[in-house]
Parts: C-alpha cells; structure tokens; sequence
C-alpha cells in the first residue's frame, strides 16, 4: 500500500475533518450539522445518508457503504469495506478522522489509518453501549473496546461516569460534554398535570416492562394520569396486551415512530417523562424532555444521577417494589411547576451542543501539527 502524501492541514475551511459513523442516525446527522460551518467536512456511513446529508455535503464528500452493521462490533461485512474506505481516505487526505460508536467505525478507522499510512489523526465520539456493555460481552470485546479507544488521540463522552471507564479501558483524553441540544424549544402548550411520556425503544435495555409497572401504580392513585408510549420495538405486542390485561388500554397510548415536532407536542403537554433503562449514559430524550419542562423519572444509573442531581431535577426510580409503591406520593409532593422552569434554566446552561463543539474543535486545532 502506498503513503499518503504529505497535505497542508486546513485549508480555507480550516481543519478537514471525516465523520465516520451511521448516516442514517440523526445523532450522526446533529454532529455533521455542527461540524460543517466550521471545518471541511467529510463523511462516511457504514449504511447510507439521511436526505438532509446530501444537502450538506456534495457527493464526493460522502462516501456510503450500504452494509447493515451490529454496532456490537464483528462486522464483516463492514471490515470488508476497508479498502474502499482506506483508498477514499488516502485520496481525502484529511487532517482527522472523527468515529462514532467506537467498537465498529472506530475500529473501522484505525484499521485504515494503520493499512495505508494516513496521516490524520483519530477523534473518537463513545456512544454509550460501546463502552458499558460491549466491553463485557467477552474478553475479544473487551481487547477491541481498547484497540479503538488507544487509537484516539482525543475522545468525548456525554458523561463522567462513561469518561471513568472510557479510561479504565485505555483512553487517553477525554473530553466530556452532553450530547446536546441544537436550540432551546419554544414553550408554547399548557402542562397536563398526570400525563406521562416514554419514547425510549420498546426494546429490552430499556425496560420498557418497568415503564408500564411505573405507570399503573400511578394510574391507581391518579385516576387522570394518562402515558404517552412512543418509538417501536420487539416487546410493543406484548406491552400492548399486559396493558390491556390491566385494563390500562384507554389510559396508554402506543404511539409509534414520532418525528421531530410530533414527539415535541408530547414533550410541551407532558407533565412527566419516564426513562428506566437498564444501562445509559447521558440520554438526549431526557435532556429533551427536560428542556421542555417535563419532570424525568429515571432508573437507578450514575449517568442519571449526574443530569438531575440528588432528585434537585427529577426523581430516581430504583425498580424494587418499595420504590414503585411510594413513587405516586414522591411525585405529589414535587412542585413541578418549579421544575419546569429549573430544568429548563439548566439545560440553557449546560445541555446545548454548540458551545460544546466549538471547545472540541478548539482542542483538535491545538492537537493538530504545525
């Protein structure tokens, strides 16, 4: 394989910079959204690009692979994509590579960066079950977690409690900041006092069964709390059917897929927002809701305690009996007009993302060669 020629870094668009990660994730999408005022930007999908990609970035600065990767990592067809990524690359010649999700386009981009002697260097974005769950599916899991993290000359976490293990595994630098808002929303509805809403995946990691648990002990002591279930996911239909067996069905509402300004109207209405996952880092939904003035109740996590505080900004939900017995009398006594507004103020302090992007790609400036 040849060198790749010695470039000038940044040109008048300052450092040039390839995103390498999900096209089809708006998450990815947020990143390229911050990042392309600022810098030359490039990316690569492991699966396609969300339309709003193609209006950012012209087709040779997008390079789609079209394969369905298990972000768990092993991904074959994704690792036989490498040449193509290392030839795009060395053709691209930029100053970083930036990888999302660190055990499948990390590895992904420290495996070109080694193969055809790229001379950018490697940021990497952890996602949240790259780090806290892969790493403990088996001991080759654990070695690639490390492999991608030591590749990195910088990396960034959404929360501390991530950063200490992102570490505990090889990391060098980390940079920690929540993965944010774009801008604050509007207020522009009318709280409902007991309306409740979920829009995590109706999946297990994010216990959605504990959501619904949750609930009818607070429908049995409110008669007018109502919840709100939005995404999809393997266990709807049987959430579904223990939700009719309780006789719930006209107080839950299964929602679906919302888009942007539909899962914003539930957000204004709601009075609470219900996130129980069994392993999180810091979650945009919750900084979401959070924004808009709902009051989150969350599961028993260190990235949790770190967003709301010792129940300054919410309540913590353990999951044992005894919590969800007494969580109608915590949430009762809560003043939640007040913490609307305290969420709020504390999200247009520490929640948006801008200001956040700005500070990282002032670090990877002053990381990058003369």
């Amino acid at each position: 394989m040849t060198t790749a020629p010695k470039g000038q870094p940044g040109l008048s668009g300052g450092l040039k910079l390839v995103l390498i990660g999900d096209g089809e994730s708006p998450h990815l999408l947020k990143w390229a959204r911050a990042l392309a005022p600022r810098v030359q930007l490039h990316a690569i999908s492991s699966r396609g690009f969300l339309p709003e990609f193609h209006r950012l970035l012209p087709d040779a600065q997008r390079l789609a692979l079209n394969t369905a990767p298990e972000h768990g990592g092993g991904n074959i067809a994704l690792v036989k994509q490498l040449p193509k990524v290392g030839a795009w690359l060395q053709q691209t010649d930029a100053d970083w590579l930036h990888a999302h999700y660190l055990t499948s386009h990390g590895t992904l981009a420290w495996a070109a960066k080694l193969g055809w002697r790229l001379r950018a260097q490697i940021a990497g974005s952890a996602w949240g079950s790259d780090i806290l769950v892969t790493p403990n599916r088996g001991g080759s899991w654990k070695w690639l977690t490390k492999k991608a993290l030591r590749s990195c000359v910088i990396t960034t976490s959404d929360s501390q409690h991530m950063a200490d293990r992102m570490r505990e595994l090889g990391a060098g630098e980390v940079m920690v900041f929540p993965f944010g808002l774009e801008a604050l929303p509007k207020q522009n509805a009318k709280k409902q006092p007991w309306l409740c809403f979920a829009n995590r995946g109706l999946e297990p990691i994010y216990r959605p069964q504990l959501v619904i648990d949750a609930f009818a002990r607070i429908a049995a002591t409110q008669p007018e709390a109502q919840l709100v279930v939005a995404n999809d996911g393997s266990l709807r239909d049987a959430l579904q059917a223990d939700v009719a067996a309780r006789g719930l069905a006209g107080r839950v509402s299964f929602v679906g897929r919302l888009d942007a300004g539909a899962q914003a109207g539930h957000y204004a209405r709601s009075t609470w927002f219900l996130s129980l996952p069994e392993s999180d880092s810091v979650s945009v939904s919750v900084l979401e809701a959070m924004a808009h003035g709902c009051v989150p109740l969350l599961s028993e996590l260190p990235a949790n305690r770190e967003l709301i505080g010792d129940s300054a900004r919410g309540l913590i939900i353990s999951g044992s009996p005894t919590s969800l017995d007494d969580l109608p009398a915590r949430m009762a006594s809560l003043d939640t007009a007040r913490l609307a507004a305290v969420n709020r103020d504390w999200v247009a302090a520490n929640g948006l993302f801008e200001p956040h992007v700005q500070r990282f790609l002032t670090r990877l400036k002053a990381l990058s060669p003369v």
